[in-house]
């Protein structure tokens, strides 16, 4: 019998994205608290993060492998989350422009009948265009961006907002990194494709 693969995420994104990979999965909502603790680096929260979300459906699920995932977008000690208000996405997009910023995307896929946990962080290095406020209007105005780390959907028009992409998996930037979650789930025994 074929391993039950849940992905506790509700993001539209994450779905879609692992949908890909076409392996039958369900998901789940987990109940966890995405404050970063004091004093914790953006990779180590993301990292947490999607552990804390994988092992939130544990008792759900006792025989599945579950997949956690969280992202922190972050320049120096400054954070993006999602900005849930245009105010908010306007704001953010002011502070971005021109600069470099990094999207931590932790993931983790649980082995819920063993407790083992891999972990990873996949980076990608986003380079903001110096944006004028005409600029963040108008992009605003196009696309529902408040739902999205950083306020941006390099998946959709945000890709214009952008000088540079680098990382080593597009799909991280979205959401959840499939190259890793790839080698991870053959790590579990599933045969890909």
């Amino acid at each position: 019998m074929a391993r039950l693969l849940v992905l506790a995420s509700t993001s539209p994104f994450r779905r879609e994205l692992l949908a890909r990979l076409q392996i039958p999965f369900e998901t789940v909502a987990p109940q966890t608290d995405e404050s970063a603790l004091p004093g914790e680096t953006p990779v180590a929260t993301a990292r947490r993060l999607a552990e804390a979300k994988a092992r939130a459906v544990m008792q759900r699920y006792p025989d599945a492998l579950i997949i956690g995932s969280d992202q922190v977008a972050a320049n120096g000690n400054e954070r993006f989350g999602k900005p849930e208000r245009r105010e908010n996405a306007i704001a953010q997009l002011r502070l971005m422009r021109g600069k470099e910023v990094v999207f931590h995307t932790g993931l983790c896929l649980l082995n819920a009948e063993t407790s083992r946990a891999q972990v990873c962080c996949v980076d990608t290095h986003v380079g903001f265009r110096d944006l004028d406020d005409a600029e963040i209007e108008s992009y605003l105005d196009k696309e529902d961006a408040l739902n999205c780390a950083g306020s941006a959907k390099s998946e959709g028009l945000g890709i214009s907002l952008l000088s540079y992409l680098r990382g080593d998996d597009p799909n991280a930037l979205i959401g959840l990194p499939l190259i890793a979650l790839c080698d991870m789930l053959r790590a579990e025994g599933l045969r890909l494709p």
